[in-house]
């Protein structure tokens, strides 16, 4: 492995991606340390600093902003916009045609959907930026710190202005910083900005277990979490690369004197396909009634019991809930991502076929019988693995932000293989050597 890395950087073109990803990560992470303009820095730290202050409503976000959303920096949004902006635009492709024709156009329709996405980012930027400092001027952002309603000390209307232009256009940073990793670094940028951001949090949540901790010190509990950490890794690896291949022959075909096809191949169909989008499906959903109950501060019974139910991670309605919500969106992500019908039609038009299932329709019908067969196992694995946290969260007594809990883990996972991947396919190209020997 180690030997792996010295190739690497002993290729010169493979060097520059890189260092020159590692220097926009450098970038990103010196952007989400510097607080925006009207902010008081010190009360916010204050209220980081209290272990009474209430942080679970925006713990999610907090986590893919990498700590920077609520130090209420120029970067506090992250790259959160952008998500939201691309499952947006992921889900409207299947109900409006007309992204779906420019879906099918190649290249140059890919081109228009991302531009879209863009301007779908800046306006949720902007609209999440305003709901952040309204958040924070309230003193809703750190409940039960007794400064934060100090944390925005002028109020006025262009200090407010100011504070959401900073946050939009640090989001505006974000994405072309992400883009220019994809174009010139290593990897996906926004993945690998997710990546950084997550892993951010690690050293932070993981020290705070061990002075939490009573035993010896703290170290058994450290020891333990790590020890957990390193199962749920090699689970989420080998669940994350398992897949279900369906074998597809082709025909021979005579064009001219030449003969095409007679080729074999496979359909690989992962056994989680919908990846981590549930998860962040479910755990947005949860927050939304949660979020209504704080900005209207009502103590009608609906709201108690919101609160007691849904906003508490660790209440039984809430667990049933969160996890029957991600098997829900798991199967739901998959049928709108993967047509079976789409599948068959194409095998079909190119002379491919399943051994022993007729083409067309009874393909189709195949196809659909073997995807939920398999979503099955994967939305219950995702839903066990995002309960971790409510585990760790009674078992040591961790902050919700457990650092080897459900979304993160997953994240982290998921970005590491893929990098790790093409790091390993441009070293194989060069040398015919990866990183496994």
């Amino acid at each position: 492995m180690l030997t792996a890395f010295a190739r690497a950087f002993k290729t010169p073109d493979l060097r520059k991606k890189l260092l020159f990803t590692l220097g926009i990560i450098v970038v990103y992470r010196i952007g989400t340390n510097i607080p925006i303009p009207g902010v008081d820095y010190r009360n916010v730290q204050a209220c980081i600093d209290n272990a009474e202050a209430n942080q679970g409503l925006f713990g999610l976000v907090n986590m893919f902003s990498g700590g920077a959303l609520l130090q209420i920096t120029i970067f506090a949004l992250g790259i959160m916009p952008y998500i939201t902006a691309s499952i947006i635009l992921q889900l409207l492709t299947v109900v409006i045609p007309r992204l779906e024709a420019l879906k099918k156009e190649g290249q140059a329709g890919t081109a228009k959907i991302t531009q879209y996405t863009r301007y779908l980012t800046i306006a949720l930027a902007i609209l999440q930026g305003t709901g952040l400092v309204a958040t924070a001027r309230s003193g809703a952002l750190f409940q039960g710190c007794p400064v934060a309603s100090q944390i925005v000390p002028d109020q006025s209307i262009f200090v407010t202005i100011t504070m959401v232009i900073t946050m939009t256009a640090g989001t505006a940073v974000v994405m072309w910083l992400g883009e220019l990793i994809t174009d010139r670094g290593i990897g996906n940028g926004m993945s690998i900005l997710m990546f950084i951001s997550i892993a951010a949090t690690f050293p932070s949540a993981l020290w705070a277990i061990k002075e939490q901790g009573s035993l010896a010190d703290g170290w058994i509990e450290f020891g333990t979490v790590m020890l957990v950490g390193f199962v749920m890794v090699a689970l989420v690896v080998f669940v994350e690369q398992a897949q279900r291949r369906i074998p597809v022959q082709y025909a021979k075909r005579m064009i001219g004197r030449r003969s095409y096809g007679g080729t074999s191949t496979y359909i690989p169909l992962k056994v989680n396909q919908a990846g981590v989008i549930p998860v962040i499906f479910a755990s947005s959903l949860l927050y939304i009634p949660a979020l209504i109950v704080q900005f209207s501060n009502s103590n009608a019974g609906w709201a108690t019991w919101i609160t007691a139910n849904l906003a508490d991670t660790g209440a039984t309605p809430h667990i049933i809930l969160y996890f029957l919500l991600i098997v829900f969106f798991a199967f739901f992500y998959v049928a709108i991502t993967f047509n079976p019908e789409e599948v068959a039609d194409n095998m079909k038009k190119y002379g491919g076929f399943i051994p022993g299932i007729r083409a067309g329709r009874p393909t189709a019908e195949y196809l659909s019988y073997v995807l939920n067969r398999i979503t099955w196992p994967g939305s219950l694995y995702l839903g066990l693995i995002s309960l971790v946290p409510t585990m760790a969260l009674a078992g040591f007594g961790a902050n919700q932000n457990f650092p080897f809990g459900g979304t993160s883990i997953l994240i982290i996972v998921g970005v590491g293989l893929e990098t790790v991947k093409q790091i390993e396919s441009q070293l194989q190209q060069r040398n015919y050597e990866g990183f496994l020997r």
